[in-house]
Formats: structure tokens, C-alpha cells, sequence
């Protein structure tokens, strides 16, 4: 008797291939690779400070793919602001990668988030297949939260979608940014190939305050005309929500910040936002951590605390 066994041109058997699908590791155009992380952070009453400050504590933490966090830090005190640091171990985004990010502060906790590293975007396979990455955060009344990840670098040819949406109630406050950084001037490998979308929704009880839309083509007219992108390829915007002298904050980011036509402050339906448009990441990533240092001080009457993990 003779027993013939065909395998596929590709190699796989349909054993392997199926177990290889429901893992999520297939290199067709369905290809995805999920993973999501959830927190809660909560202020425990049980535990107040002589100037009647509690402690923040992370009362949630659900995970399900690469996507984790470490223990929460507190290197402002006992009763200071809880800093946890986002760790995706992969260290970047490819073709199907799709993260959800979802994070709950509730009133009287005070949260500072950020990433240990800056995040990478890589170039899409050759179906062209997308990436996503999707950030929900929630802040209640009295709480107040710092989104400070650090930037993110786009290659040549990646394709994606990002999107923020940020939720406040009552007097929650809010202060964050994001950097991008496109191609890889350095090595000579700009951004000429790929797309980029970028979604932004501010809500304060449930009212739309700002909401932003931004596709990033680099054969669409707009990414190299001065009245889009201008050719620049590094861009950030950071945001304030909360404080109490708008206007006098301004003045005051005018005064201590570089003078440069690169960047610019404004504000809008209780919104501070100062954005950068140029073609150095260092400078942006500046602009943003001394603008942030001015700030925090005067929404939160708390010095700002540089993370331990962004020195190293």
C-alpha cells in the first residue's frame, strides 16, 4: 500500500494553519493580533495624610495579550500621585496588532501614566494590512489624570489608526500630549509611503469639546503644502483641561518657552492646547516636558515629578 501526503505550496498543514489562526498568528489579510489592558485607580479614605491627602490606589488590572503594567510607583510621597508606567513588550506595532487601552480614575485619585520607552510603527506587510491602537480614558469629578506616554515613531510605509477619547466629569482635570515622529530622517528613510489616521474626542459630562481628525498622507497635497503638514515630520500637541487662570497659563508658557515659529498655544471651550510642528524630536519632546512642568504646578499646585523610568 502506498500513502501519499500533499503538503500545501506554503508548508502548512491544516492542523497547524488553524492553530496558527485562532492564535492569532496568520500572515494573510486577516492577520490580528489582539490585546487589551484595563484599569481602575481609586482614592482610599481609609488612609489620609495630616493635610488631608489620600492614597491612590490601583483597585483594577485586567490584561489579555502583551499588554501589562508594572506596580504602581510613588515617588511624590505616600499620599502623592500614583505613577504607573504602560508596557507593551513587543515594543511596536505591525501589521494586525490591535490595542485597547481603557483607564478609570475615579474622584480624589490623582494618576500620572506614561511608557518606559518610545513606541514604534512599523511597515505594514505586503497585504497592507492595518494596525490599530485605541485609548479610552475616564476621569470623574474631583479626580485628576496625567496621559504622558512617550513619543511615537512611525516608519516608512506603516498604516494604522489611533484613537484617543477622553471622558470628564464635573471638575476632573486632565493634562497629557502625544509626539509623533515620522520616518527616519537620520538614516535617510523619511516617511514617503504609508498612512496614518489620528482621532481625538474630548467630552466634559457627556458635551463634545473638542474633537479632531488628522490623516497623515504623504502623497496627499496636504502633507508637504504650508497650509497642512508643511513637509515637517515631527508633530505634538499637548492639552490642559482644568485650570483656573487659562489665559494667565498662556502668558506664562509664552514667557518661559523658547521663542520659535514651530509652536503655538492657544485655547478653546476650557482647553488649553500647544501644539509643534517641525523636524526635531528632541525639541518637541522639550516643548512638551517644560510646558508640562509649568503646568502642573498650576492646575494641581503640585511641582511636577519626572518619572524615574524616562531617565533611564
Amino acid at each position: 500500500m502506498t500513502i501519499r501526503c500533499v503538503i500545501p505550496a506554503d508548508g502548512a498543514t491544516d492542523a497547524v494553519r488553524s492553530e496558527a489562526n485562532a492564535s492569532g498568528h496568520r500572515f494573510d489579510d486577516q492577520r490580528q493580533w489582539q490585546a487589551s489592558l484595563a484599569l481602575r485607580f481609586e482614592a482610599d479614605a481609609r488612609d489620609t495624610s495630616d493635610s488631608g491627602r489620600v492614597i491612590t490606589r490601583l483597585t483594577r488590572r485586567r490584561h489579555h495579550g502583551p499588554l501589562r503594567v508594572q506596580r504602581p510607583f510613588y515617588p511624590e510621597g505616600r499620599h502623592g500621585c500614583c505613577h504607573v508606567y504602560l508596557l507593551h513588550p513587543p515594543g511596536g506595532l505591525v501589521s494586525g496588532d490591535a490595542l485597547q487601552i481603557e483607564a478609570e480614575v475615579e474622584e480624589g485619585a490623582h494618576v500620572l501614566l506614561t511608557t518606559p520607552a518610545a513606541a514604534k510603527l512599523y511597515k505594514a506587510d505586503r497585504n497592507g494590512v492595518a494596525w490599530g491602537q485605541h485609548t479610552h480614558l475616564k476621569v470623574a469629578d474631583g479626580a485628576t489624570l496625567e496621559w504622558l506616554p512617550q513619543e511615537t515613531l512611525a516608519f516608512n510605509g506603516s498604516r494604522g489608526e489611533q484613537t484617543t477619547t477622553l471622558e470628564l466629569a464635573g471638575s476632573a482635570r486632565c493634562l497629557g500630549w502625544e509626539v509623533l515622529a515620522l520616518g527616519r530622517p537620520v538614516g535617510e528613510l523619511p516617511f514617503v509611503s504609508g498612512h496614518l489616521e489620528q482621532r481625538f474626542r474630548l467630552t466634559r459630562d457627556g458635551k463634545p469639546v473638542w474633537i479632531e481628525r488628522q490623516s497623515l498622507d504623504p502623497l496627499h497635497p496636504r502633507f508637504t503644502g504650508r497650509w497642512g503638514q508643511g513637509g515637517c515630520s515631527v508633530q505634538a500637541t499637548l492639552w490642559a483641561v482644568g485650570l483656573e487662570d487659562e489665559a494667565a497659563a498662556i502668558e506664562a508658557l509664552r514667557e518661559a518657552l523658547p521663542a520659535s515659529p514651530r509652536w503655538a498655544v492657544t485655547r478653546r471651550e476650557g482647553v488649553l492646547l500647544l501644539r509643534y510642528l517641525g523636524h526635531e524630536r528632541n525639541e518637541a519632546w522639550a516643548l512638551c516636558q517644560q510646558a508640562w512642568q509649568l503646568l502642573r504646578p498650576l492646575m494641581t499646585g503640585l511641582e511636577a515629578q519626572v518619572p524615574r523610568i524616562w531617565l533611564t
